[in-house]
């Protein structure tokens, strides 16, 4: 199977940029009730309603749900792609309906997809929410879990650009978790299906994007949805959307997420995840916060009437604003960067940064500053 080339192939077009909404998915989804079955399984918190569209008639069901966290929107995007290709005739999509049941749930946060927020209206965290099921959001997504009897399930988020994969300087464009069911983290046979699964995805991935492929902390959380249904004895995976170089509208990272899907259903179909593949998934790098959006090194400032040579990082803030989502630089931490990493760099080559230091090296303040010898940096980047 090519996967990108069927990834080209049935790209949702309609579909782009980190902000999604139910106003942009709802038109698209009824184009695919001609093959599929789409309802409304509930109403968020605000009354918006939470839709389901269920694909094939196997006896293998597969419940994958997006947008738990409504500012996390690379996966959903997938989903429309892959919901394309699910209606496609290939083959391979013909035999899949035969073995499988697709539940898909692509925007189970609405309300926090409209406001681009983690949580949901009532500002709760719903991938915290599964000891009290306190939400409807929440309640919805386990009586599905309750009633549909999932064999797999798929967790899909994003994740921020922080991470790297490993200790070098490679983006953690994917990461995946077999999540634990226990304290102990330890590995019963429901989790090891999840692990051999992995293990799969990022061979493949390696072909794509190698070296950033990370792995998620395992720490235990019966709060977060997939340990509690790893607990309950189902197989789950997560997976996490992050950066790619110079995407952070995080299309590329769109395209890594559908060729992880596909495979996830080749593998599944051909049980391919029988083998114990636990070193192969822990030699998996796990993920490392060591990344900053811009890093600046080597600037000179002048502090307290000396002259100090120093480094300093940005950090892009997601603010939702009247006009839309912006991306809006602001100095997070200034000092000793050795160990960390910028996704875009600058050497600044012990020019000075005009002003005092108190005026323009301050965390929080916006990230618009000039350096003599170099020029005007507007929003973290050097204007041209």
């Amino acid at each position: 199977m090519n996967h990108l080339s069927i990834f080209e192939n049935h790209h949702e077009k309609q579909l782009q940029g980190r902000h999604l909404t139910l106003n942009q998915i709802e038109p698209i989804l009824k184009k695919h009730e001609h093959k599929n079955t789409v309802s409304i399984l509930g109403n968020s918190v605000l009354g918006k309603p939470i839709y389901g569209l269920k694909v094939g008639t196997g006896n293998f069901n597969l419940l994958l749900w997006s947008q738990m966290h409504g500012n996390e929107s690379t996966t959903t995007k997938a989903l429309f792609d892959l919901f394309n290709f699910l209606d496609s005739d290939a083959t391979t999509v013909l035999e899949w309906k035969k073995k499988f049941t697709f539940f898909f749930i692509p925007m189970l946060n609405p309300d926090g997809a409209e406001n681009y927020t983690r949580e949901n209206a009532n500002q709760v965290d719903l991938n915290r929410d599964f000891l009290n099921l306190s939400q409807p959001e929440s309640q919805l997504l386990f009586a599905i879990f309750k009633e549909f009897k999932p064999d797999f399930c798929f967790n899909l988020h994003d994740q921020r650009t922080i991470f790297a994969a490993g200790k070098g300087n490679h983006p953690a464009t994917v990461s995946f978790l077999a999540p634990s069911y226990n304290e102990a983290c330890e590995i019963n046979s429901v989790r090891q299906k999840a692990i051999n699964l992995i293990y799969g995805l990022n061979k493949l991935l390696q072909e794509h994007i190698p070296n950033q492929v990370g792995r998620f902390d395992d720490a235990f959380n019966r709060n977060c949805v997939g340990d509690a249904f790893q607990q309950l004895g189902v197989s789950t995976v997560l997976f996490e959307a992050g950066h790619f170089q110079n995407d952070y509208q995080r299309e590329e990272t769109r395209k890594y997420i559908f060729v992880s899907m596909l495979r996830s259903f080749e593998l599944l179909y051909e049980n391919d995840i029988v083998n114990n593949k636990t070193i192969d998934y822990l030699k998996i790098p796990q993920n490392n916060p060591c990344f900053y959006d811009i890093v600046y090194r080597n600037v000179k400032i002048n502090y307290d009437n000396s002259f100090l040579i120093t480094n300093f990082a940005a950090q892009f803030k997601e603010e939702f604003t009247p006009n839309g989502l912006v991306f809006t630089a602001y100095i997070e931490t200034i000092g000793e960067l050795s160990d960390y990493f910028g996704h875009q760099e600058y050497d600044l080559k012990e020019q000075l940064i005009e002003g005092e230091a108190a005026d323009f090296l301050k965390i929080g303040k916006k990230a618009d500053f000039v350096v003599e010898n170099i020029g005007k940096f507007v929003n973290g980047l050097l204007k041209n």
